[in-house]
């Protein structure tokens, strides 16, 4: 989604021509006692707008549980917009989009087209979004992801048409190879990541992240998703030495740092990526974490008391949040991305969602709707930073202002955020 910007080139001929058309313009204004003034123009005043947005959220399969705090969500950012009596009405429609098996989640797509949808919020899996992504684009209407993770969209083919409000998991492997410094100094390290796990960006991130800061890499194994026996792999990467390990992955994560544990390697010389051993490193003889650093995308939920509080209004019952605060700020954005460009379609809208999260121009910073809408009313540029952080959108529509949340297991084999 990368824009290239256009210098303006004029041409020495029109340069003359056009000095040589002023010359008798300001002549004639001389000769006729006339002075010329600037024409004044009117800020044309705003329209009525109706948004319809798509909640394309699972209510059904294997994601099912997230649902309901993003309907809230998305409930919730509707009626503030609408609340705000910002001369914009937003009007909801859902369907449920299923998980990444079957035609659920295509079949939801035509059913939100059909009501008319300017804008889509979902899907939340990398799989749900790789099989709609085509359908809604093409159709000129806006998808705004809160939970995609994956490299693949960041240059995707999509018209300048997708969006997200979670991060690329490049992200993470930045945010943990600069936590990984700041440990280590300028001691070396080791990475371990599996094949299906944002390779290659993240452990690239991870790499590049940790080299600025003055260390040395030295060794990289990837593995293979259908490798049987790491042995090998693992075997080399604790024969190189490293002070530390980065372990970027899910399904092999406690194998690989119960080899290294084996060879010698204390919590604290053990780094991990999204929360691969869970809450809990039940698998582990008790202490062997302490002090060992894990990242997850997302925001602190604790700090967010008083957003939570409110989809709780709407929904007694929510119990996970996850992905509730990137739903209710795609809902904003391309709310205001539909008053600054006072049109509703795919194409308006998308030309100012950048803009609007603050990733061009030199905007006002807001932190509601109401407040943000106000300073677009009057004609000046905004800077929405929402419940999910700054957002700050790029070319390529991912979030540069993604919150990463650092984690620490204590002897107790438990993590708890730090950061």
């Amino acid at each position: 989604m990368t824009s290239m910007p256009y210098g303006s080139r004029v041409s020495l001929r029109t340069r003359r021509g056009f000095t040589a058309v002023a010359g008798v313009i300001a002549a004639a204004l001389v000769l006729s006692g006339c002075s010329a003034e600037a024409p004044v123009e009117e800020t044309p005043a705003p329209k009525d707008l109706t948004l319809t947005v798509g909640a394309l959220v699972p209510e059904s399969g294997a994601l099912d549980k997230f649902g309901p705090a993003v309907s809230a969500a998305i409930a919730l950012a509707a009626q503030d917009v609408n609340d705000a009596n910002a001369k914009l009405t937003v009007n909801v429609e859902s369907a449920d989009s299923g998980d990444s098996t079957g035609t659920t989640a295509e079949d939801a797509v035509t059913e939100l087209l059909a009501a008319r949808a300017t804008v889509i919020i979902g899907g939340l899996s990398n799989g749900i979004s790789k099989k709609v992504i085509d359908k809604i684009t093409e159709a000129g209407v806006v998808e705004i992801s809160p939970a995609n993770d994956s490299p693949d969209f960041s240059n995707y083919g999509d018209n300048n048409l997708y969006w997200r409000t979670s991060p690329s998991c490049a992200l993470e492997g930045t945010a943990l190879g600069n936590e990984m410094a700041e440990r280590i100094g300028e001691g070396s390290i080791a990475i371990l990541s599996e094949d299906t796990l944002c390779e290659p960006l993240l452990p690239r991130a991870l790499s590049e992240a940790f080299l600025r800061g003055g260390g040395e890499l030295l060794s990289q194994e990837m593995i293979d998703e259908s490798a049987i026996d790491l042995d090998e792999q693992i075997d080399r990467a604790i024969a190189a030495k490293p002070d530390a390990v980065a372990i970027v992955g899910s399904k092999r994560s406690e194998k690989i740092a119960k080899a290294f544990i084996a060879a010698g390697y204390s919590g604290d010389q053990l780094f991990f990526t999204g929360l691969s051993l869970g809450e809990r490193g039940s698998g582990f003889a008790a202490g062997s974490l302490t002090g060992s650093i894990v990242t997850h995308p997302g925001l602190d939920v604790s700090t967010i008391s008083d957003f939570t509080d409110r989809l709780l209004e709407i929904n007694p019952s929510l119990k996970d949040f996850s992905y509730a605060a990137e739903s209710y700020d795609a809902v904003i954005l391309a709310s205001l991305a539909a008053l600054a460009s006072q049109k509703i379609s795919g194409e308006a809208l998308s030309s100012k969602l950048q803009e609007v999260s603050g990733g061009s121009g030199d905007g006002e910073v807001a932190t509601t709707f109401a407040d943000a809408a106000k300073i677009v009313l009057d004609g000046r540029t905004v800077d929405y930073d929402g419940v999910s952080g700054p957002i700050t959108l790029n070319d390529n529509g991912d979030p540069q202002g993604a919150i990463i949340g650092i984690y620490q297991y204590g002897s107790d084999n438990v993590y708890t955020r730090i950061n």
